[in-house]
């Protein structure tokens, strides 16, 4: 039951990080492109990149503090709801070209920052 609570307890502090984060970028961008989600889900790619690596191949993230920060603040974190409703949104407004430019980003840069944190991870933890 105590796991559950820091879960739920993690959960929201990524749901809080997420919102200030994804106002704060989308605020200096402007409306034109999702660019605050875009943002998140890139930083969420790279720590839950390392956070798995550390926890599971590495050792050095109990099993308890890894699904804490995995389940909890990542999953409260990450936004790909969000990143599906805007680019619809954007194909609905007529910005085919954005919406794709919003997957390929998401996509390519979710892969590339994902990989640059299992990177970081084995810099950190040493590789394994």
């Amino acid at each position: 039951m105590t796991l559950f609570l820091f879960v739920c307890l993690g959960g929201a502090v990524g749901t809080a990080a997420r919102y200030l984060l994804g106002v704060s970028i989308q605020a200096a961008f402007g409306p034109t492109f999702p660019m605050g989600t875009l943002c998140v889900n890139l930083i969420g790619s790279f720590l839950i990149s390392m956070i798995m690596y550390l926890g599971v191949d590495r050792a050095l993230i109990s099993t308890n503090l890894r699904i804490v920060l995995a389940t909890g603040v990542m999953g409260g974190f990450t936004t790909y709801s969000s990143f599906n409703f805007e680019t619809m949104r954007l194909w609905q407004q007529g910005s085919v070209l954005l919406g794709f430019a919003n997957i390929g980003a998401t996509l390519v840069g979710c892969l590339i920052t994902g990989a640059l944190g299992l990177l970081a991870g084995r810099l950190i933890g040493g590789v394994g």
